[in-house]
């Protein structure tokens, strides 16, 4: 089947969000979109008719990322067993944080705040105020079948992710070093996990 025009194939669109990661990371939101395109090898202009613009760029970017944390909210054994899919959750949130690559592109998104604000509001927007959102929908359908009492899913969705990343988040955005061990952020998970359930459990 032909492809629409301005589409492009999965295996060149991944190539694309992994190198404007690495280059954004390493360069800032100035970086140009010529060394996007030269690591991804794909035209510059291939980039611009997929994505736009560099805002649009990075939304795909944090887009990708949430949808990797959201997925154990979206597996089909989650809904009957929440304290595991929260805690599959953390751990998701969790392990970003240990990668370098990142948390470099987290500094990259809160740096661009000042002179490209577009960048950082398509960030926020496609990242976390897009995973908040799903957990909460997810609290909600909990809610609803009587396996959680939550009266405001969206805050409970930020309690939750606050507990579970808490102070390692600003640790890793300052280059601070926290090592988190796979058993130690098994631990963390688990905890954040068992706790939320005892506040709201019915």
């Amino acid at each position: 089947m032909p492809r629409v025009s301005g589409q492009i194939d999965l295996s060149k669109n991944e190539a694309i969000l992994d190198a404007a990661v690495d280059v954004l990371a390493e360069r800032g939101v100035s970086a140009p979109m010529e060394e996007i395109a030269r690591r991804a090898c794909v035209s510059k202009q291939t980039i611009y008719n997929h994505y736009g613009s560099k805002a649009e760029l990075v939304r795909a970017v944090a887009d990708r990322r949430v949808h990797e944390i959201t997925a154990p909210l979206e597996a089909p054994e989650a809904m009957e067993h929440p304290a595991e899919a929260l805690a599959a959750f953390a751990r998701e949130m969790l392990g970003a944080l240990t990668r370098p690559r990142a948390a470099a592109f987290m500094r990259m998104a809160i740096l661009s705040a000042a002179d490209m604000p577009e960048v950082a509001q398509a960030w926020y927007e496609a990242g976390p105020r897009a995973s908040r959102r799903k957990l909460a929908d997810f609290l909600r359908m909990e809610t609803d079948a009587g396996r959680l009492a939550i009266a405001d899913p969206l805050e409970a969705a930020e309690f939750f992710a606050g507990m579970a990343i808490g102070s390692y988040q600003t640790a890793a955005l300052l280059g601070v070093a926290r090592p988190l061990s796979e058993a130690r952020i098994e631990a963390i998970a688990a905890e954040a996990a068992a706790r939320f359930m005892r506040a709201y459990a019915v």
